[in-house]
């Protein structure tokens, strides 16, 4: 018999496994498969409706909710569709960056898939909150207004304490050698937290670049915005976490000659906070402003301890937004050497 012909019969086979494996008609069972997902839907859905989460969803290096993520099901690391179809879902949530082919493949198993293409602003997380709301149906659209207007609230209170405030100049360092200006998370907070990134103002720099050499020295730069792991999360950083998180640029060039690595001016952001795309970046603007601006929180309690998510781990991998991993695959010149013992020549 033709070959073509079994190949055609196994494919039917699967395809009908899969639809026989997932959820009833009229109930949802979902799949996340990212963290920004994870979150939209830990805030928005049923228990009952989350059959499973991303494997980074109890990550708190990577995750804002990995307490609430520790007690539902997760992906394992570089889970297939068949990872994801064991689950039974008959949603699968994705976003523009998961792999294509993960994508396709699910998709071509039947199973309806809702892939998430808006996060860069605030108004695209109210977007795609509302558009998952609506598909998950229920009291998911309340909860995910509710969200919404206890986000703008909190902004509203935010500006008002700060509006009269002189922007902070601030710069963000990375270990992978490359910066975030214009158009990205970073600038995102820096527009929210009343602070000046140096990197677009003096830099003109746009997305994440290359460390353009030894410029940034001459760049008044008053606070470092470092990612770290804090002791007391939520709390001000104390010293000790901040000369942890300075020791790796006290060593690079030419970090190492910057006055603010010196002079230890830095400020720390926890590790998920530096690729935060869902409605938990409002937490991130907080926070961020009350290290720039603590006179003007000085009434201001910590956040209650229900509200903050776990700590990271001592020591953990600080990982990389979406947006500096495009950029570092697409750097196209090879970073300065951290070897250096030669002071800098002048700019």
């Amino acid at each position: 018999m033709d070959m073509k012909w079994y190949i055609a019969a196994f494919c039917l086979l699967c395809f009908s496994f899969a639809r026989a494996g997932t959820a009833q008609e009229g109930t949802l069972r979902i799949v996340s498969q990212t963290v920004a997902t994870d979150e939209f839907l830990i805030a928005l859905a049923e228990p009952s409706q989350i059959a499973a989460l991303s494997h980074l969803a109890r990550d708190p290096n990577f995750c804002a909710v990995a307490r609430e993520a520790a007690a539902i099901p997760q992906l394992k690391l570089n889970s297939g569709a068949e990872g994801i179809l064991k689950h039974r879902p008959n949603l699968v949530l994705f976003a523009d960056y998961s792999q294509p082919e993960l994508v396709a493949q699910t998709k071509r198993s039947g199973v309806e898939i809702l892939v998430l293409d808006r996060y860069h602003s605030l108004d695209d997380t109210w977007h795609t909150m509302r558009l998952l709301a609506k598909r998950l149906g229920g009291k998911s659209e309340k909860r995910a207004e509710d969200i919404i207007v206890s986000c703008k609230q909190r902004l509203v209170t935010m500006e008002k304490r700060l509006h009269s405030l002189k922007p902070v100049r601030v710069f963000s360092p990375s270990t992978y050698e490359i910066i975030p200006g214009d158009k990205t998370n970073f600038q995102d907070f820096c527009d929210h937290a009343r602070a000046e990134n140096l990197a677009k103002t003096r830099g003109r720099v746009s997305g994440h670049v290359a460390v353009p050499g030894e410029r940034i020295l001459s760049w008044p730069v008053e606070k470092l915005v470092l990612l770290g792991a804090m002791e007391n999360i939520w709390d001000q950083p104390s010293e000790t976490d901040i000369e942890k998180a300075l020791r790796p640029f006290q060593l690079l060039a030419p970090y190492r000659y910057m006055d603010a690595v010196k002079g230890k001016r830095a400020v720390l952001l926890n590790a998920w906070q530096g690729s935060c795309v869902t409605h938990h970046r409002v937490a991130c603007y907080e926070y961020l402003a009350r290290q720039l601006h603590p006179e003007a929180f000085r009434d201001v309690p910590p956040m209650p301890e229900a509200t903050r998510p776990p700590k990271a781990r001592k020591g953990a991998f600080f990982p990389l937004s979406l947006e500096e991993r495009t950029a570092l695959k697409n750097t196209p010149c090879a970073p300065p050497s951290n070897n250096s013992s030669k002071p800098p020549l002048s700019s």
